[in-house]
């Protein structure tokens, strides 16, 4: 059997990779979504039962924030709305949700059925999405951005 050359420095490479990278999950990220420039790019890169779950988030925080622009920011869908409105991105197990600190602790009663943390919560593939959580958290971001944006207008004209 014959090994050429690249095929030896690629195996090396990925031994390297393997040995020196503190999360796994990071290099199994399928290409598409770790090079995606648009949100639709993004979702093509995962099954499509996960997708389907994937448009139903990003329909929900487009529906209750329709004047937010859509971005991929840190490698996943975005908006902003005078300012970071929201986030969310596709695990192995589940879908991440991250409306920044402000977010998580102003809903802490809301999403304590929800694994989560300082900024993220994550809700599971087996359970349905909670659309109404969801849309208040937007729309409570929303409220925020705005009046953060009105206090620096105020701010900048004293």
């Amino acid at each position: 059997m014959f090994i050429e050359e690249t095929d030896l420095f690629l195996y090396a490479k990925l031994l390297h990779i393997l040995r020196f990278t503190k999360s796994k999950k990071d290099i199994l990220m399928p290409t598409k979504k770790a090079e995606a420039n648009s949100i639709d790019k993004y979702l093509a890169g995962f099954p499509e039962s996960t997708q389907k779950l994937l448009e139903r988030i990003r329909a929900t925080i487009r529906k209750a924030a329709p004047g937010a622009e859509e971005i991929i920011s840190y490698r996943m869908p975005a908006y902003k709305y005078h300012g970071m409105l929201v986030y969310f991105a596709g695990h192995k197990n589940h879908i991440g949700f991250y409306p920044t600190a402000s977010g998580i602790k102003n809903f802490e009663k809301e999403i304590s059925v929800y694994k989560n943390s300082k900024g993220s919560i994550q809700f599971p593939f087996d359970k349905p999405l909670p659309v109404k959580l969801i849309t208040k958290i937007v729309l409570f971001r929303i409220k925020e951005n705005e009046e953060k944006a009105a206090a620096k207008v105020k701010t900048k004209n004293k």
